[in-house]
């Protein structure tokens, strides 16, 4: 595996989208036996077995993994240390560093507001935030004969909208990927992944700098959901961790979800190990100080419980245990594709991959081919946490209906870190040949290539089991 791979923690949640039950003191759903749901106990031991290769190697420092489908909690195991440097075992109620799946928790919390009428997603984000009012965008040319190279800025076309936070379609982009424009520069000189920050300051000097791209025309990974935290402070009237706290994660009873891990649960809070091959410690985000900086993009700190309940509440179309977050319409509409079906361009940077689009918060599958791995149309995903591996994965059709949701593996590899230096190194075949491992030892019969996508700075890989019918 890749050194970045290696020094991952990578707590692994693997998942089925969720129905309601109830959960009992050591597990967030009610639990099942893997063959009342349609799995194998037998395959199952071989992921175990294979996770444990992985730690014992020391490719992985820990992994916690969890598996769910029919709503019915069907395993949940640690592997490693969960701070290899003090020899402390990793536990399943390890807290993780959510990173980047702070994202649709950002999104229903919006979306809440939209249902009250306080939010509108046509409204420009200037009604909210007047800064963003006059934005521009940067034009960048290069003259291929005289090597010269121009940039200059050009009034936005129109403003940026609620929906363009919520479908990264609105023209900020993170600086730290495969290109390097001088928009990008401008993004990684201002330090956007600084803590000094709070959301009204950070949004404030954001609006500073240019767009990379004009609003509502190309999708691209950004600091949008950053912004939409500060939407929704502004349209709630409260600091966006009060917010959660209230309308999320005291009803969804996620108990270890916030934006710092207070004192008294340190101790169980998971920690990277070096690079194996250079030693290189891996810089995370200090979650042990108090928060000023609520990111909606990347600043939460959960445990892969307290996620698998979020989950379920979005598999019940939006209502987990009587407590109702969203409305089951509302979650189909989150869960529909608003970027390729409206004609938006996919970018250079589409993470969601062929056969996805993407809608308010999560990728959505469109087709069941055309993706270089199986699923089912309607799939809807939520990528990209830092140390853990999410997915989010089930037809919205079913999810409001049947509720028949199928289990998914996620693995992500090589992502370094979320800071203004991150960088990732390609899969290598050895990458490839682990992650086929992973899915052989699942019962699931493919070789490596037929899991080979890299896009410019990162590898997404999952697999839909409702496509294997062993199981």
């Amino acid at each position: 595996m890749s050194n970045v791979l290696r020094s991952l923690l990578g707590a692994v949640l693997l998942l089925g989208t969720l129905i309601t039950a109830t959960p009992s003191l050591s597990a967030p759903l009610a639990e099942a036996k893997p063959e009342d749901v349609g799995m194998s106990s037998e395959r199952l031991e071989r992921l175990a077995a294979t996770m444990q290769r992985a730690v014992d190697s020391g490719e992985l420092p820990g992994v916690v993994v969890m598996i769910a489908r029919k709503g019915k909690l069907i395993y949940q195991k640690s592997f490693g240390m969960q701070d290899k440097s003090k020899a402390v075992p990793m536990s399943v109620d390890s807290i993780f560093r959510a990173y980047s799946m702070t994202k649709p928790v950002v999104s229903v919390a919006a979306m809440t507001l939209w249902e009250e009428g306080k939010l509108s997603l046509d409204e420009p984000i200037s009604k909210y935030l007047p800064e963003f009012k006059d934005m521009k965008v940067g034009v960048e040319s290069f003259d291929a004969a005289t090597g010269k190279q121009t940039f200059y800025t050009v009034p936005a076309k129109r403003q940026i909208t609620v929906q363009d936070l919520l479908r990264h379609t609105s023209g900020f982009t993170y600086g730290t990927y495969a290109i390097n424009t001088q928009v990008q520069k401008l993004y990684k000189d201002a330090g956007l992944f600084s803590q000094k920050w709070t959301l009204e300051s950070f949004c404030k000097d954001l609006a500073k700098l240019p767009l990379m791209y004009e609003p509502g025309t190309v999708w691209e990974y950004s600091h949008s959901s950053d912004v939409l935290g500060r939407v929704v402070e502004v349209a709630s009237g409260q600091p966006l961790d009060v917010f959660l706290s209230e309308r999320i994660f005291k009803p969804l009873k996620m108990t270890d979800t916030a934006f710092q891990v207070p004192p008294e649960k340190q101790g169980r809070l998971a920690q990277p190990q070096p690079d194996p091959k250079t030693g290189t410690s891996i810089e995370l985000i200090d979650v042990t100080q108090p928060a000023t900086f609520f990111a909606g993009g990347h600043g939460l700190v959960t445990t892969a419980s307290d996620y698998v309940r979020f989950a379920q509440m979005l598999g019940n179309g939006g209502e987990l245990e009587g407590a109702r977050i969203l409305g089951p319409r509302t979650v189909a509409y989150m869960a529909s594709d608003h970027v390729v079906a409206a004609g938006i361009s996919k970018g250079i940077n589409w993470i969601p991959g062929a056969g996805y689009g993407f809608g308010l918060g999560f990728g959505v599958r469109r087709d069941p081919g055309a993706s270089d791995w199986p699923g089912s149309v309607g799939d809807f995903s939520a990528f990209m946490a830092q140390e853990g591996r999410l997915v989010i994965c089930g037809d919205a059709g079913d999810a409001l209906g049947d509720s028949l949701y199928e289990a998914v593996i996620y693995i992500r590899g090589s992502i370094k870190s979320l800071g203004a230096d991150a960088h990732e190194e390609p899969m290598t075949d050895g990458d490839y040949a682990a992650v086929a491992e992973l899915l052989v030892a699942a019962g699931m019969r493919h070789d490596a290539k037929d899991f080979r996508r890299v896009a410019s700075m990162r590898s997404l890989y999952h697999w839909n089991a409702d496509a294997n019918q062993e199981y």
